[in-house]
């Protein structure tokens, strides 16, 4: 069952009452800046060190771990910062927390010349996703989008040309002729609202079309012909079989590992199905052929001959508001996003960097063949509905979104859009 979400206003009732780490002790040294960082392969704490060492005294940068669900760690942070906790003076926000936060007064100000320096060559994705209501609000660090995965073996015995782009309908059809899985994240999870929101972009759609509206204003895109051709798809790959028999379960994972067995044919996914695959098989336990085999392409079009809005997602870096060190905290967020930390924390922990100097450097090309199209899909990808009431609306969508199988064009845009406008407007629960 997919843990509840406490809203914002219960939290900031409540989060008096949450424990607070310890405040500044007066002893001698450097101040220390507290770093709450998402689970990874230790890439951050790595950077971490990094740049403690290259401030030189000035000050030492500590890594507070926080939970892996995205949904805990918003409210483990919303929690301190309601009781206007000091200790966090920066944190790894996901993005579509981003405009909750700031909207809080929980971020501070990024200054003017922090801001030019760092989205300078950055992927229109990362700052979009950084962005509310027309301010830079955090700074982006690392960028993630998915691309399309094919084995071409399959793509050439269904006759398609993968040098062009292709679209859903195509590879739909491909897998149906060639008996393989086209692999999606259908489980009711996050990863439904990032694919729902893809194919709505993808049609030229908004899911929220007036993002800064309070809750009992605003306006739903989802029951329009973009929400209706993303509901067609999902219901498609759901009805047809063609998702497999795992897709109503199916995240991440799951969709890659069906992807590298006997009927994988296509797939959308994140980069770490490159470095996964290639760990797999360096270990031995998938064969050298299925790496020869995996081919990429750009995300899948919803309409043909228009370019697809693939989903975007990463980490940006907050500043607290109620930080004692603001001003260190953005010299160190400085260093933290320098192109040279993206390009070795992509290398590393295989996260692509939002800066796009950093896929020049050698090491990211050689460990990541497809680093062009990486970089070309955040150019182009669509964060997911940046509201104040993501919670609300993301929830609201894998309720009703769900099982693929059971989404009608013809009816799931309009019942999705009734039951979350009643969630927002206090006339229903989640």
């Amino acid at each position: 069952m997919r843990r509840r979400t406490r809203p914002l206003a219960v939290l900031l009732a409540i989060g008096v009452a949450a424990p607070l780490a310890a405040c500044a002790t007066g002893e001698s040294g450097p101040p220390v800046l507290t770093w709450y960082i998402n689970p990874d392969n230790g890439g951050q704490a790595e950077i971490a060190a990094s740049c403690t060492e290259e401030a030189d005294g000035e000050y030492r940068i500590e890594t507070s771990l926080l939970p892996r669900d995205a949904a805990a760690q918003r409210e483990q942070l919303v929690r301190r910062l309601a009781a206007n906790d000091g200790s966090i003076d920066l944190m790894s926000l996901d993005p579509p927390f981003i405009p909750e936060f700031s909207g809080a007064g929980f971020l501070a100000d990024v200054p003017d010349d922090v801001a030019d320096e760092t989205t300078q060559d950055v992927v229109q994705g990362a700052i979009d996703a950084s962005t509310w209501k027309d301010e830079l609000v955090a700074i982006p660090f690392w960028a993630n989008t998915q691309v399309l995965w094919y084995r071409e073996s399959v793509a050439e015995a269904a006759g398609l040309d993968m040098s062009e782009p292709v679209t859903w309908d195509e590879i739909i059809e491909a897998s149906d002729d060639q008996d393989t899985v086209l692999a999606v994240q259908g489980a009711r999870a996050e990863s439904l609202t990032v694919w729902i929101n893809a194919l709505v972009a993808s049609a030229g759609g908004e899911i929220i079309t007036d993002p800064e509206a309070p809750a009992d204003e605003l306006e739903l895109g989802l029951a329009t012909d973009a929400g209706r051709e993303a509901a067609r798809i999902v219901g498609e790959i759901g009805g047809s079989g063609v998702g497999g028999p795992g897709l109503p379960n199916a995240d991440e994972s799951a969709s890659l590992t069906v992807f590298q067995g006997d009927r994988g044919g296509f797939m959308v996914n994140w980069p770490f199905v490159w470095s996964s695959t290639v760990g797999a098989v360096d270990a031995g336990s998938l064969d050298e052929e299925l790496l020869d085999d995996i081919g990429w392409a750009p995300y899948p079009q919803v309409v043909e001959g228009e370019d697809a809005r693939p989903p975007y997602g990463g980490i940006s870096i907050g500043v607290g508001a109620f930080s004692a060190h603001t001003d260190l905290a953005y010299e160190a967020v400085r260093c933290i996003v320098s192109p040279e930390n993206q390009a070795e924390y992509f290398v590393t922990n295989g996260n692509p960097a939002a800066s796009t100097e950093a896929y020049e450097d050698p090491d990211v090309q050689e460990a990541y063949p497809m680093y062009e199209l990486i970089r070309d899909s955040l150019e182009q990808a669509a964060p997911r509905p940046q509201t104040l009431y993501y919670n609300e609306v993301s929830t609201g969508l894998q309720q009703t979104w769900h099982p693929p199988a059971q989404v009608d064009p013809d009816s799931t845009p309009e019942t999705s859009t009734d039951f979350i406008v009643a969630v927002l407007r206090g006339e229903r629960l989640l």
